[in-house]
């Protein structure tokens, strides 16, 4: 038996030797003699040539670089084991809130493990729904999906949907006749950001000219404009409703007001901030403008009588709620119906005579609800700290829906009457979980600089903490994007394995509104690293983990974050995930939609911006020579948001400089894109590597318990 015993570990000790650092076998990548001059400062940038990357020679070191990870991957014993768990737990249906256009409501459904969610039609909430757009069907290996919202006639007999393929940000736009369930003739392409507002015979959308080919992915985004197409006509006829000649970088949508009214149109220079335009349709009148610069957003609710509802952050960071009436536009004469508080507004909902308002309170969301006059009512009950989103609701209905989920609570639907104030559980969820066996807290760590951060920290009810337990910290950091609880059918695996999952709110979200976000962005961005390594250092503080058990993980602006504070501090780390992270802060405005970004982080075009960029771009930062933690990056080679080039440059210059046993790989994905629309296979396999790849470098072994 000893002698058994023995051997096994012999066996182990062989199969993990050949699995580090010291023998993986990366792919030679090759180093052209490229240096930039950025103010008297010489730049080198070897890996330019990977930023073609639909070159044949780019194909081949993608390729070689997947052979690597796969094998590596392939290897773990217990990768297929966790697979087979995850297709288990994502086999329950899920529902979104019912929209309620015309005499008909529009909701989509998952039956479990279907690729793409379904539309479903029905003409009331008490009959069976009919399947109007599967988009399942629209490919074999679900890597089509239906993107961007749709939206449905006034007289509900046509609804356009956007596709996407391969997860890119393209999309194109057709027009289904609700009745038929057959598609129209009109087919309109080179569509990105944009919304769609049916008005008469007809709808407004937003594209791009065609791309030069080959430059799909990666070529620069210029030129937006908002286009009517009327149905049954050519798309070349479509008339120009708004553009600007003189400014390339802009980017528009369009909304229609709910009585086809006004027509309103957001102006966007980044990601951030928007002018608002104005039309009256009715009387073909020019375009009002609202606003005048992009110092703060506005976003129309809808008008009532004259006067419109407009949600802003105008003066008031944490956002407030305000009325304008178009027949007196003046700043002076706009009246707060919902003032600024304590709490972010983040977003609200019409519904009859009543405004539902969901405010964010310490990073989770509380619902309240007001006349349409401002008057506090009540709060509609949550079931526990978590986040409300897919609020439906219409100034037409006294009907509302919205959803609820949190950490360990999958997405519920909750049907509320504004009048009577009664809420009651419309769809919930049955899955293959046991939430009761777990316990969410939320704690406040201390930053570098002493301000008090918000952190969720999720693990099974008893569990130890004698500093042994994998962890896995994730953030965000960035572009106002507030981080509540959410439930991930994939963090599942790990928490059932006595993992511990933490959530740090961190400076450059919108958890408290502009200032917090504002304290992250450009020369701040510092702020963001240390706010996360602080929250590294309390969880190792307090025990719940080691450096030898803490795992960390973001995406896009997220895995820049990751490469950044695994340069700054990679003692604290054993196992990283950037995905799909922006790594090269010299260049990345030269990319797709980059340039909006240049508000949020600054630009190697200016000199200050420049010193700060360089001094903690991932790629630029990696050092000979240091142990980095085992990483994984991820991406995608349709990802044009972020283009996989960041990734490619990433990983070859870690693989390069680092001289550590811990395996520095990249996995890249094919047919997809940022994230939007993947297919719900690849997320499972995604899902197993990551899990996979974290506990073997932690030395964990995996089970269900």
């Amino acid at each position: 038996m000893k002698q058994r015993v023995f051997l096994i570990l012999l066996v182990s000790l062989v199969w993990f030797s050949s699995c580090n650092k010291s023998t993986l076998d990366y792919p030679e990548t090759k180093k052209v003699d490229q240096v930039d001059n950025y103010f008297g400062v010489e730049v080198e940038d070897p890996y330019r040539w990977l930023e073609d990357d639909r070159s044949k020679e780019t194909e081949e070191w993608v390729i070689s670089q997947n052979n690597v990870t796969f094998e590596y991957l392939k290897q773990i014993p217990y990768r297929e084991k966790i697979k087979d768990r995850l297709k288990e737990l994502w086999n329950y249906e899920t529902m979104g809130s019912p929209m309620k256009k015309g005499d008909k409501y529009f909701v989509f459904k998952n039956d479990g493990l279907q690729n793409q969610s379904v539309l479903y039609v029905q003409n009331s909430l008490d009959e069976e729904p009919e399947v109007l757009i599967d988009p399942n069907k629209l490919s074999e290996d679900g890597t089509v999906a239906m993107s961007g919202k749709f939206a449905v006639s006034n007289d509900s007999k046509y609804i356009t949907y956007q596709i996407s393929r391969g997860g890119s940000d393209w999309h194109e736009i057709y027009v289904r006749d609700i009745e038929t369930g057959e598609d129209l003739e009109d087919h309109i392409e080179w569509v990105k950001f944009s919304k769609i507002a049916w008005y008469k015979d007809g709808f407004f959308y937003s594209r791009y000219p065609q791309t030069k080919e080959g430059e799909e992915l990666s070529g620069m985004n210029k030129f937006h404009k908002v286009f009517y197409h009327k149905l049954g006509t050519q798309v070349d006829s479509d008339e120009i409703i708004f553009e600007n000649k003189e400014k390339p970088l802009l980017n528009y949508s369009a909304e229609v007001s709910g009585d086809e009214k006004y027509l309103f149109v957001y102006e966007t220079e980044s990601t951030n901030g928007n002018n608002l335009y104005v039309k009256n349709l009715q009387k073909d009148d020019e375009f009002v403008k609202l606003t005048t610069g992009f110092n703060y957003d506005y976003e129309v609710l809808d008008h009532v009588g004259d006067n419109l509802i407009v949600l802003t952050n105008y003066f008031a960071p944490k956002y407030k709620l305000v009325r304008i009436n178009v027949n007196t536009l003046e700043v002076g004469n706009w009246i707060d119906v919902l003032p600024e508080k304590k709490d972010v507004l983040k977003e609200c909902a019409l519904a009859g005579d009543k405004i539902i308002a969901s405010y964010m309170h310490d990073a989770h969301n509380k619902v309240e609800v007001y006349s349409i006059k401002g008057e506090y009512l009540h709060d509609i009950e949550l079931p526990a700290i978590g986040s409300v989103g897919s609020i439906y609701g219409s100034v037409k209905s006294d009907e509302l829906f919205f959803t609820f989920n949190s950490f360990t609570i999958p997405s519920t639907v909750f049907k509320y009457d504004v009048v009577k104030n009664e809420k009651e559980v419309y769809f919930k969820p049955e899955i293959n979980f046991d939430a009761s066996k777990y316990e969410t807290k939320q704690i406040f760590y201390e930053g570098k600089d002493g301000i008090k951060i918000p952190m969720f920290i999720v693990h099974k009810k008893g569990l130890k903490f004698e500093g042994k337990n994998p962890t896995l910290l994730y953030a965000y950091g960035g572009f106002n994007i507030s981080l509540l609880p959410r439930f991930s059918v994939s963090r599942l695996v790990w928490l059932e394995n006595n993992g511990v999952f933490a959530l740090a709110n961190i400076r450059g979200g919108g958890e408290y509104g502009e200032n917090w976000h504002k304290s992250g962005v450009k020369l701040n961005k510092q702020n963001v690293f240390d706010d996360f390594i602080s929250a590294s250092e309390y969880l190792i503080g307090q025990k719940y983990t080691s450096p030898e058990k803490l795992a960390v993980q973001g995406g896009s602006n997220g895995g820049l974050l990751i490469g950044a504070v695994i340069n700054q501090r990679p003692d604290l780390y054993k196992v990283a995930f950037p995905e799909v992270g922006v790594m090269d802060m010299l260049r990345f405005h030269l990319f797709t939609i980059g340039w909006a970004w240049v508000n949020e982080y600054g630009s190697s075009k200016d000199s200050i911006q420049f010193g700060n960029l360089y001094n903690y771009s991932p790629i630029h930062n990696i050092r000979e020579g240091v142990n980095y933690p085992a990483v994984m990056v991820t991406t995608a080679d349709h990802d044009d948001r972020v283009v996989p080039a960041h990734s490619f440059k990433y990983i070859a210059t870690l693989q390069e400089k680092h001289k550590g046993k811990n395996p520095t790989l990249i996995r890249i994905q094919t047919k997809a894109g940022h994230g939007a629309g993947t297919p719900r296979h690849i997320m499972i396999d995604a899902s197993a590597d990551k899990w996979a790849f974290a506990f073997y470098n932690m030395g964990e072994d995996f089970y269900i318990k």
